[in-house]
């Protein structure tokens, strides 16, 4: 390799040329510095850079121009490193077009191939091996992050993954399915296992996943339109200086609670709203029967206040105040106070609209709450199922003594139907409780007889027992018999297991 090239030395003459003079003197200046040139174009050894190539005219031509020095220094690079690369390039890119051509996902291409050259679609394989992996890793994490998710973040995360294995799923050419390339394999353990069927079960998987993120994802937007509804009716409850504000935040209240239930319990956002919804409620009942409660006594109020003058618009007040009180549940815990409040209320009504009904509704009434409170914390006897059923039956008779054309008839009637299904349901607990006690008396006494007299046959042994674990099922729970049931059922049960 020659120290200089015969492009660079074009390009400094053409500059000598210009910075020499016409005289004498200038063409023996060209002569020198000419031969310099030529010298390091007969040696033999690394380029000459751009110092040298300067050093050999600037001693002669001080005003030689930098800028052509350059461009002789550049010209001079040798080339043959580039030209070597740029052979070397189109070599690597005609092997990568071959192995792109003859790796592309059509089975004409790739099965002849895969007989003759398997070695060509080693790419294939490993993308294959590695979209398999991908694919089974996402799909599990994904199942993982959805059917067990603990946020809406995991939610997320597993729609991410899911779509993550569908997209190894696609990369996997369903001509490979079955076919396992033995050479690659013994050499780099593959992985997959895939047929046709287990192919098409991964994407319905896939598939369903999607589905199920999508539906959760859309939950989110009730549950938390829900929960945002709820938190601004509390706070107007809590802000509420009169009985309508407070009624109007309650019926919001009851509206986002409505909301929230409705959610599809099969999503995550269900469950987190199921799991929500009975201290929701909770707190929305006690609310709920205190503005009731406080409206009641409210309107009594305003009633007494204006009894005197106008009997028609207390009577509208205190029938407000009944109507209230009147919502209370039974299972509630100010359910008694607020019979107490009726019951007073009530006496008031009757006596301005009609003092003969009224009477006979309150004294039903006086009946109705010693039953209630009689049939507090059950389970109770059977004596004591029969003495609250003469209550209410009491409260029934007393009611029956209205008659059609008196005012209270409506009223009456009302309640009527009240106690009587009271009734009806105290009877059931008195028979189911009869029962209990009948069921759990014989299951004692054939426990008794089987002791005094236990069969000498094994098979007859265990025919007693199993009969006596059948009549000790039959007693029900919520009855006095139900739990010394439970714990006969538990021993006879292990005996019959020996």
């Amino acid at each position: 390799m020659y120290r200089l090239n015969k492009k660079a030395l074009q390009i400094l003459q053409a500059e000598i040329q210009r910075c020499s003079g016409k005289d004498q003197v200038g063409k023996i200046e060209q002569e020198i510095v000419i031969k310099r040139l030529e010298q390091l174009c007969k040696e033999k050894g690394d380029r000459a850079k751009l110092d040298e190539l300067r050093d050999s005219v600037i001693d002669i031509y001080p005003q030689f121009s930098e800028k052509i020095l350059k461009q002789a220094a550049k010209a001079n690079q040798s080339k043959g490193f580039f030209t070597k690369l740029k052979w070397v390039t189109i070599l690597l890119g005609s092997s990568t077009g071959i192995l792109w051509v003859v790796n592309l996902p059509y089975p004409m291409i790739r099965w002849p191939v895969a007989k003759i050259a398997p070695i060509l679609l080693l790419p294939s394989y490993i993308n294959m091996d590695y979209h398999y992996r991908e694919a089974i890793k996402n799909l599990e994490q994904a199942d993982q992050l959805i059917n067990q998710a603990t946020s809406p973040a995991d939610i997320e995360q597993g729609s991410q993954k899911a779509a993550a294995a569908q997209t190894n799923l696609n990369n996997l050419p369903v001509w490979f399915l079955g076919y396992y390339p033995k050479a690659y394999c013994n050499f780099f353990g593959c992985t997959w296992k895939f047929t046709v069927d287990e192919f098409e079960a991964a994407r319905g998987r896939v598939a369903r996943i999607e589905a199920i993120a999508f539906q959760d994802r859309n939950a989110f937007t009730p549950l938390e339109q829900g929960e945002m509804a709820l938190k601004l009716a509390r706070q107007q409850y809590e802000k509420a200086t009169s009985i309508k504000d407070k009624e109007n935040a309650i019926a919001s209240w009851q509206a986002a609670i409505d909301q929230l239930d409705q959610i599809p319990k099969a999503t995550f956002a269900g469950e987190t709203a199921q799991s929500k919804l009975k201290a929701y409620k909770r707190d929305f009942d006690n609310a709920r029967i205190g503005t009731f409660i406080a409206a009641a006594q409210e309107f009594d109020l305003e009633a007494e206040k204006i009894q005197p003058k106008q009997p028609k618009a207390a009577t509208e007040l205190w029938e407000q105040a009944t109507q209230r009180l009147n919502q209370i549940p039974t299972e509630n815990p100010r359910y008694l106070e607020a019979q107490r409040l009726l019951a007073g209320y009530q006496v008031k009504l009757k006596t301005v609209a009609d003092p003969r009904s009224g009477t006979y509704i309150e004294a039903a009434k006086e009946f109705a709450l010693a039953a209630a409170k009689a049939s507090q914390n059950p389970p109770h006897s059977v004596v004591k199922w029969e003495q609250i059923a003469k209550l209410w039956q009491k409260s029934i008779d007393q009611l029956e003594n209205i008659r059609v054309e008196e005012p209270g008839y409506v009223a009456a009637q009302k309640l009527l139907a009240e106690y009587q299904t009271n009734l009806g349901i105290i009877e059931t607990r008195r028979k189911a409780e009869s029962e209990a006690q009948a069921s759990l008396q014989a299951a004692n006494e054939q426990i008794q007889g089987l002791i005094a007299s236990p069969p000498a046959n094994p098979q007859q042994l265990k025919g007693k027992i199993q009969g006596i674990i059948n009549r000790l099922k039959t007693i029900q729970a919520g009855t006095t018999a139900y739990t010394e049931a439970q714990k006969l059922l538990v021993s006879a049960q292990k005996r019959l297991q020996q």
